[in-house]
């Protein structure tokens, strides 16, 4: 009888995203099911076992870490050499003209530390003046720490000469027809190599980066001075005077060969192994029966060959490699150096065929060597495992067990399954291969007859599926869903391991839709897991795991269509699931966690607050059921601290923000540095902090996640499969700080930890597009910031690469060819190349033809911003026309592209701003007919940013990147066009966005909050909308399905049709008919119902004046000044009020400040005002950006007889139209009026006191009504502070 065991939730890593903006979710609880059999245990192993073993001993010894073979950038010396050592003055050190200096002797230590192979031996080769040197080969035994050459190499005399020395690892230790593996190289100056011999100071090396240590920790060199006539000396023959151009490639393809193969054995990519047998093929070529070398052509291809056997797992081709170490034998007679070690491979090949024969020649191996060589203690292992594995044979025949007739046993079903259970808590390549090959060997065994036949297809199938999660091999995804159908058939309805070989099957599914995109293989999966949950009555205790899944499932078909009865269904399974639960449950925290994410993707979808606020709560009830000590605590405190970061995003509030931040600071400290989960949680905790860093603009957050990715980066050793996630971040977070801080350096790192991720994803990788992507955008800027047109063709280069992986059809190919557009656009700004501007043209046209078809809005406003750019260039340069500036028809068509770009409703509001600000620069620039429009789009679109935007720190960032003049200069340009009315429409709109966010007042989309519950909806479903619509537009994976994006770009259309909705239903609500519009004159004018208003423009193309009588047309008039002069007119006032602060004796600047207002500002106004104002009359200031830095009521001419604004008029202010307008509504509307009179007669700092401010304080109560009309407030002396003045207003 066998059982299932499914896969508890605990066992799961916890889900420990990347980012906070899509947290990742637990795994589903039971997925990975391993049925372990109940047949008895059988003591046996296999030969391949035993091979495994001695092969890893051979190439694996001394340490787990190596350097890779073929990375030449070595360190080129340690920690001491990094500082000045010389004992003298460079100078001081000459070699005379008699003398020779020559290396008499080299001394290396530790060279096997840390190789993977067992080396015939070391040498050493030296590079002086284009000759190269190269020391005999000298074995190493196990305990040898220190191995010597003595040699007589001549040095050049010239002090400042450099020498080049690298040390190499061989394995022939007979004539070498190759280098063999470097193991350090580095360059040194004769001064100091001498300086060094003479204070016998070695060269030390730390070990390279990513390992723990690396081969030979330090070499000395002895040198002597010699009479330059010294005819006895015996000098090494320079190898560049040996070799022919035959022995030249023959070195080449070798040295390749034997790189590959090395990197092989440390990263596993079947590339390299592939690659080196090409490479060892070609020297055996080369070398005819005859060669010298042909002996060790053949060794080096007989052990690669071996090595891919054990790999592939393809032992029938073992005939190969023997015959290849048989015949390199024959060419090894006794005596020969290479012999033994040639018996000792040919031996281990043999054991899995020959074993009689293989201790023979094991037996000779070791009356050879040494007993302390490495190759004599790999022969008596090897001697050892094969004893065992015949003593398990002898058991298992005396047990009377079934086998085979062949010397090769499969292992039991228990014994595999138990080894597959353990190779799932390892992330060893070696050993999932290993757990499949037997598993393959068991099939062959158990016939279609056999009872544990359904088992070990379907756990190999799980097992093969597990090896596509960790490489991505499509092959084995296919052949485990075929494994899991067959074994699917064995078992019939009504068996009881029936629902969870559904489940197991439906995950495999799954996982082949996610990797390819075939509606029918989801379809097929959510089919079978309702047929496996509808084999369980609601109290079988596998129902919550199948319901779990079930719900994952459907999660995923929503994602990629768009169905959102999916999603309503898999949260209802969920539900259910928690249902299930008893009170303490183990399932119940990782459960919680999950419903909470199914919330999180529908509160994506439709923006319902109400999800994400019940999300959240589900998760701190989630982190409540996981106390200190909990294994599941770190999980639950991440998950928290992403929804935080999501309603952050969303709402703005810097408490999630900050409590995110601790959250994920708690979760580091419970995992050490030995933790698995440790660099998740680094990266977490450094996402955060960059959020709060984008935030704040706190460059103390910024450096600290930058260290928390060097942390994780160096948790993430080379070959590691999450190595490339840490790489991208720290260069992500680097390129961020040079952003911001401009250093150089910052951007060069990013760009080499790019240039390292590439690699680490070669041509068919998944991630490969963007990684070409990423890289190719690094160099742009750098291009940008230092001008080096490499760096741009470069990545140009890259971006074709990418459009090349995505072809017609693809989901990226848009992103693609906007990519390359931009980049082909620079290049023409660069160097004028028409070929590079038409090209890009060309492309821009193709996204939006293809967005036509498919649209994701956020792609096609950027695709139309970057075509008005072309058009421009096209238009500046002149390349349409026959003279430059001439085709009106490219200008045009640029401001059209703009306008189409800032009317993408999907665009969402801050991209669009910015692409309606770009409009209005090149709009003003070329006075296009099109200005006017411009600044009303931007204008608009800036009120709408900031009424989407909840919290006020929030508003305040927003505001900081827009230019303060938008408004004025809005105003200008309709007053250019001859509109007035338009001016005050648009500086009004302008004027209450700017004045609301500085006095913090609640924007007008607020007060909905008082109209009532559905107002309340109203204004929350505006806001989750729009920050719906300003997410940035999600990133392809390769291979992602075309109904993926059709689906996101349903979602986006929906949610561009409901805003467009909300805005229509708010603007029906009394008083909010101009919502999102731009106030109408019709109503401003009221305004002016007691006395004009004059408004003041600063703009940069003039200062003007409007105003605005009662019930008449408004006038404007150009006021004979600039911006620059009231820029100039502000600070002399300043000066002037420092300057002369005493109130007693003459104020001569402040008089000329005073007399240049009137005269270039007040005066031209009230020359204009007869007619509209009595003499004696109020009259309302509204001034606008330095005009408010201005006294307008105190302007005169300060002389005898001379004319003030005091005598005439009484001045009054306000900022906007709008506000004036409030608060005569808020009068009229209230009974009592609270009247607050501040005044100081003795300011903080001053030698004087002014005398009168108490009486004028008494003086205006006097004028006021009395109260309840008036609710008077007096502040003076000690009590006019700031709090006290703020407690009062």
């Amino acid at each position: 009888m066998s059982s299932f065991v499914p896969g508890h939730f605990g066992e799961y890593p916890p889900p420990l995203g990347e980012g906070p903006s899509h947290p990742e979710r637990p795994q589903d609880p039971g997925q990975t099911s391993i049925i372990i059999s109940e047949m008895p245990h059988v003591a046996v192993n296999t030969i391949l076992a035993i091979l495994y073993f001695v092969i890893t001993l051979l190439f694996r010894f001394a340490t787990n870490t190596a350097p890779d073979p073929l990375d030449d950038t070595l360190q080129a010396l340690g920690e001491e050499l990094s500082h000045a050592e010389q004992t003298q003055n460079p100078g001081e050190r000459q070699i005379t003209e008699v003398q020779q200096l020559v290396i008499t002797a080299i001394h290396a230590t530790d060279l096997t530390l840390g190789l993977r192979r067992i080396p015939a031996g070391f040498h050493v080769a030296i590079k002086v003046d284009g000759a190269e040197f190269q020391t005999s080969n000298k074995a190493v035994q196990v305990d040898q720490a220190v191995v010597e050459w003595n040699v007589c190499i001549p040095l050049p005399r010239e002090p400042s000469s450099i020498v080049r020395f690298s040390v190499y690892a061989s394995f022939e230790p007979g004539p070498m027809h190759c280098h063999g593996e470097v193991l350090r190289r580095f360059e040194i100056s004769v001064r100091e190599l001498l300086d060094r011999s003479e204070n016998s100071q070695c060269i030390i090396f730390q070990p390279k980066q990513g390992d723990i240590v690396s081969p030979c920790t330090s070499l000395f060199m002895a040198l002597e001075q010699r009479p330059s006539d010294d005819k006895n000396a015996t000098v090494l023959c320079s190898l560049t005077t040996l070799t022919s151009c035959g022995m030249d490639i023959l070195m080449l393809r070798t040295d390749a060969g034997h790189r590959l193969r090395a990197r092989y054995c440390r990263m596993q990519n079947s590339g390299d192994l592939d690659q080196s047998i090409k490479h060892f093929e070609h020297a055996l070529d080369l070398c005819p029966m005859d060669h010298p070398y042909r002996s060790a052509a053949l060794f080096n291809l007989a052990k690669t060959k071996f090595i891919c056997c054990q790999a592939n797992g393809t032992y029938l081709d073992l005939d190969i490699p023997i015959n290849l170490f048989q015949h390199a034998l024959d060419l090894r007679p006794t005596g020969h150096p290479d012999r033994p070690i040639t018996q000792l491979y040919l031996a281990i090949a043999q054991l899995s065929r020959f074993v009689n024969e293989a201790e023979e020649l094991l037996s000779k191996v070791l009356e050879v060597f040494h007993a302390i060589s490495h190759s004599y203690k790999a022969a008596l292992l090897a001697i050892e495992a094969s004893t065992l594995h015949l003593a398990a044979s002898t058991a298992a025949n005396d047990l009377g067990q079934e086998r085979p007739a062949a010397s090769i046993f499969p292992l039991s079903p228990d014994q595999l399954a138990h080894r597959a259970e353990r190779c799932l808590q390892t992330d060893d390549p070696h050993a999932l291969d290993e757990v499949i090959s037997h598993f393959y060997d068991a099939l062959g065994y158990y016939n279609a007859m056999h009872a544990c036949r359904g088992h070990l297809l379907g756990n190999l199938g799980l097992m093969l599926g597990i090896r596509f999660e960790r490489r991505g091999n499509a092959e084995d995804l296919d052949q485990a869903i075929t494994l899991l159908i067959e074994a699917l058939d064995i078992i019939p309805v009504g068996h009881l391991d029936r629902p969870m070989s559904l489940n197991n099957l439906a995950k495999q599914l799954s996982a082949r839709y996610g990797h390819r995109g075939n509606a029918e293989d989801l379809d097929q999966a959510i089919a079978l897991q309702f047929e496996a949950l509808a084999l369980h009555q609601v109290s079988h205790s596998d129902r919550l795991i199948l319901s779990n899944n079930l719900a994952e499932r459907l999660s995923t078909r929503f994602d990629h269509r768009g169905n959102a009865e999916d999603l309503n269904q898999a949260i209802a399974l969920q539900t259910e699931a928690l249902a299930l639960l008893p009170v303490g449950h183990t399932y119940h925290p990782p459960l919680l966690s999950n419903l909470s994410n199914h919330l999180s993707t529908r509160f994506d979808y439709r923006g319902d607050v109400e999800d994400l606020k019940k999300a959240i709560a589900l998760q701190r009830e989630a982190l409540a059921l996981c106390p200190v000590g909990h294994i599941n605590r770190p999980m639950s405190l991440t998950n928290l601290a992403n929804q935080l970061a999501i309603r952050f995003q969303h709402r703005g509030d810097d408490e999630d923000l900050d409590e995110g931040v601790a959250l994920q600071t708690e979760t580091l400290a419970l995992c050490p540095v030995s933790h698995t989960a440790r660099p998740l949680v680094l990266n977490n905790l450094a996402i955060q902090l960059s959020i709060r860093f984008y935030h704040r603009g706190n460059a103390e957050d910024l450096d600290e996640a930058i260290v928390l990715d060097r942390e994780a980066l160096a948790l993430r050793s080379v070959g590691q499969t999450a190595r490339s996630s840490s790489l991208l971040n720290l260069a992500l977070r680097l390129s961020t700080r040079f952003d911001h801080q401009g250093n150089p350096e910052d951007l060069d790192e990013a760009i080499a930890l790019h240039r390292e991720t590439l690699v680490l994803c070669p041509v068919g990788h998944l991630s490969r597009p963007k990684s070409l992507t990423d890289l190719a955008f690094r160099l742009s800027t750098r291009f940008n910031h230092q001008g080096n047109a490499k760096d741009l063709d470069e990545a140009i280069a890259l971006n074709r690469d990418v459009l090349a992986l995505c072809p017609v059809g693809h989901t990226d190919r848009c992103m693609s060819l906007n990519d390359l557009a931009d980049q082909l656009s620079a290049r023409f700004d660069h160097r004028g190349n028409v070929e590079d501007l038409n090209e890009s043209r060309e492309h821009l046209h193709c996204v939006l033809t293809l967005l036509a078809q498919h649209d994701v809005g956020q792609l096609k406003a950027h695709a139309h911003a970057s075509l008005a750019l072309v058009y421009l260039s096209f238009y500046q340069s002149g390349l349409d026309s026959t003279s430059l500036g001439e085709d009106t028809g490219s200008l045009n068509a640029a401001m059209h592209h703009f306008k189409e770009a800032a009317n993408v409703v999907a665009g969402g509001f801050l991209r669009r701003l910015r692409v309606s600000l770009l409009w209005v620069h090149y709009s003003s620039q070329h006075s296009h007919s099109t200005e006017l429009e411009a600044y009303a789009t931007s204008m608009q679109l800036l009120d709408a940013h900031m009424s989407a935007t909840a919290s006020v720190s929030s508003r305040r960032s927003a505001m900081k990147g827009f230019p303060r003049l938008l408004a004025a200069n809005a105003a200008s340009c309709a007053l250019r066009s001859g509109d007035i009315r338009r001016a005050v429409e648009l500086l009004e709109q302008g004027r209450t966005i700017i004045w609301t966010q500085m006095t913090r007042l609640r924007m007008p989309l607020d007060s909905l909050q008082t109209r009532g519950d559905h107002a309340v909806t109203l204004m929350k479903r505006f806001r989750d909308l729009s920050s719906l619509l300003d997410k940035p537009p999600a990133s392809h994976a390769d291979g992602t399905s075309r109904i993926h994006v059709d689906a996101e770009a349903t979602r986006y259309s929906r949610a561009v049709e409901e805003w467009n909705g909300v805005v229509d239903e708010i603007r029906k609500i009394q008083g909010f008919s101009r919502f999102l519009l731009p106030p109408l004159f019709s109503d401003l004018e009221d305004a002016a119902r007691d006395g004009p208003i004059i408004v003041l423009i600063a703009s940069h193309s003039s200062c003007d004046a409007i105003i605005i009588p009662p019930k008449q047309p408004p006038i404007s008039i150009q006021l004979p000044t600039n911006l620059e002069k009231i820029c100039r007119l502000a600070i002399e006032l300043r000066e002037a009020v420092e300057k002369e602060a005493c109130p007693k004796g003459n104020q001569p600047a402040l008089t000329k400040v005073l007399r240049k207002l009137w005269d270039d500002v007040v005066r031209p106004v009230v020359k204009n005002l007869d007619g509209f104002a009595p003499r004696g009359s109020r009259i309302w200031w509204c001034p606008t950006s330095l005009f408010n830095f201005l006294p307008l009521h105190a302007a005169g001419e300060y002389r005898e007889n001379g004319e003030s604004l005091s005598q005439q008029y009484i001045s009054s202010y306000t900022p906007s139209l709008t506000a004036l307008m409030r608060a005569r509504r808020s009068h009229d509307s209230c009974p009592s009026v609270a009247f607050a009179a501040i005044g100081q007669n003795h300011p903080d700092g001053a030698s004087f006191t002014l005398d009168d401010v108490e009486p004028e304080l008494e003086s205006v109560q006097r004028l006021l009504p009395p109260p309840p009309t008036v609710s008077f407030t007096k502040i003076t002396s000690a009590d006019a502070t700031k709090s006290r003045a703020l407690r009062a207003l």
